[in-house]
């Protein structure tokens, strides 16, 4: 019996043999399990009475031959199954189960994990993630499956040939223009990007040419994918390193805009020249930063586009309980609906399920953003950074940058200041560990300023593991948020200091200090 369990973006564990790691057999047992329970909980979607599922798959060691044995299972249980041909972005996969109105998706992928990882993450009708109870329920139907030798499979599958070009036609729609006026624009921005040794390099660079980005440079030693990430400790752009290559060929070149893939595509780092920074001239914005920047530009032009004909309901942004409390102020001001779920994009992608008005926007803070749900209900790294090379074109041609952009949004909603603190540990159990001595035993003062301790709660009243200490001294608020990570073996920490508009330094300094009381915690 495989002991490998759903998290907060399906499965993920290191590739070897053994019910407790990615394999072949471990693999086909949990898609017979996934066939089981669709069997039994869900209504195919389509008038011929079949399930139609499609399987998709970056380039790290066993995704091919995982791919295989999951659309062979899958096929085997008499599913119509579509198997994307090449190695891609987790976004296309996503989008491909939206837009053919498939009932269920697959894509083998680990994302930002280290390279003895890969995964198993589930969509389910809507591109959208799984979500709870249902993971329990796919638990226990694959403990009822048979060894791995004896389920059967069957080679009967589409090849999808197509399905890169189908995506980035579907997310150009976003940006796409036909006045020479935008494309001259477009035509002179520099850019700079970086795949991190990933599957995302393609479908950026056709989705940005496609469009009329035409100076697009790469870093070299990390355009194309390699599974042992040679280059980065951690192929994840939030860690502390691993956009050191990025920033020092953007010193050289001197680009207007940086883009910072992870592996699989779905999470995108911004990055922007900046003359304070004395290492690089340049610096990478926390999603924290890029999340309200482009809620204000994406809900903004959404609202007035929608409003020449009618007046409909409040569009919906929303984002997660670790995240900024930022977007929360900007929705409050502009009359949007606000909505704050658990962390994950399995939550995000269901905020407006209970709102009159649609979903918007969403974003979460380890660079996770979803600018356009009605083409992809999932974090969409590509279509983040689509969005913001056309919106940094606009600027510059105004003479401006996101930092100024920046700027304005602290001058009107004040200082929000966040970061994280993280711990790794050996399993996913000594992490939770960490988090509930915390919980158990909360400090009583943090950076000076006396704290309580609550439930971590959602816009619907939903807790989860974890614990939110917050304090108030004047008028410097501070939050921090710890609960382990759905994903990897760390207990996180999620610090925010706000303050006034002008209170920067002071912000700043506060911040310092509870950065370095949370790290005693350990």
């Amino acid at each position: 019996m495989s002991g490998l369990r759903f998290g907060t973006a399906g499965l993920r564990a290191p590739v070897g043999p053994g019910p407790d790691l990615l394999n072949v057999p471990t693999v086909t047992r949990t898609t017979a399990g996934v066939a089981a329970w669709m069997k039994e909980s869900v209504k195919p979607t389509r008038s011929d009475g079949r399930f139609h599922v499609a399987v998709g798959y970056d380039a790290r060691y066993g995704s091919h031959p995982f791919a295989r044995a999951t659309a062979e299972t899958f096929s085997g249980a008499g599913f119509e199954v579509t198997l994307i041909a090449e190695p891609g972005a987790t976004p296309i996969l996503a989008w491909l189960v939206k837009a053919r109105k498939f009932d269920a998706g697959v894509q083998i992928t680990a994302s930002h994990n280290p390279g003895a990882d890969n995964g198993y993450k589930l969509y389910l009708d809507g591109g959208r993630q799984l979500l709870s109870p249902a993971d329990a329920q796919i638990e226990e139907a694959i403990s009822r499956q048979p060894t791995a030798d004896k389920i059967p499979r069957s080679e009967a599958k589409s090849m999808d040939l197509a399905a890169q070009n189908g995506y980035v036609t579907a997310i150009s729609s976003v940006v796409a223009t036909g006045e020479q006026s935008e494309l001259c624009k477009r035509r002179t921005l520099k850019i700079l990007y970086t795949p991190m040794h990933g599957v995302g390099g393609e479908a950026l660079e056709s989705a940005l040419r496609s469009n009329g980005f035409g100076d697009i440079h790469f870093v070299p030693s990390q355009r194309w994918p390699d599974p042992d990430f040679p280059t980065v400790a951690f192929p994840n752009p939030e860690e502390p390193g691993a956009t050191d290559l990025l920033l020092e060929q953007a010193r050289e070149l001197q680009p207007d805009l940086l883009i910072a893939l992870d592996p699989d595509a779905d999470r995108c780092m911004l990055g922007v020249p900046d003359p304070s920074e004395p290492t690089y001239g340049y610096r990478m914005l926390r999603g924290d930063e890029t999340g309200p920047l482009l809620a204000g530009h994406v809900v903004s032009r959404r609202v007035v586009a929608s409003e020449r004909n009618k007046q409909p309901p409040a569009p919906v942004v929303a984002t997660t309980v670790v995240s900024s409390q930022l977007l929360g102020h900007m929705a409050r001001r502009n009359r949007w609906n606000y909505v704050e779920t658990l962390t994950g994009f399995k939550h995000l992608a269901r905020a407006a399920d209970d709102q009159p008005g649609e979903l918007a926007f969403a974003y979460e803070e380890a660079i996770g953003t979803c600018p356009a749900p009605q083409v992809v209900a999932d974090k969409d790294g590509i279509a983040t950074a689509l969005i913001a090379a056309q919106w940094v074109a606009d600027l510059k041609e105004q003479g401006r940058t996101l930092l100024d952009e920046l700027a304005e949004l602290e001058q009107a909603y004040g200082v929000f200041r966040t970061g994280q603190v993280s711990m790794r540990f050996e399993t996913p159990e000594q992490a939770a560990e960490m988090v509930a001595t915390v919980l158990h035993a909360p400090p009583a003062e943090l950076a000076g300023i006396t704290v309580g301790s609550s439930p971590i709660e959602d816009s619907a009243g939903r807790t989860t593991d974890g614990v939110k200490l917050a304090g108030q001294r004047e008028e410097t608020a501070i939050r921090v948020i710890a609960r382990p990570s759905g994903t990897e073996p760390k207990a996180k920490f999620y610090l925010e200091v706000t303050g006034p508009a002008g209170s920067r330094d002071a912000v700043e300094d506060v911040y310092g200090e509870l950065e370095q009381a949370v790290k005693e915690l350990f």
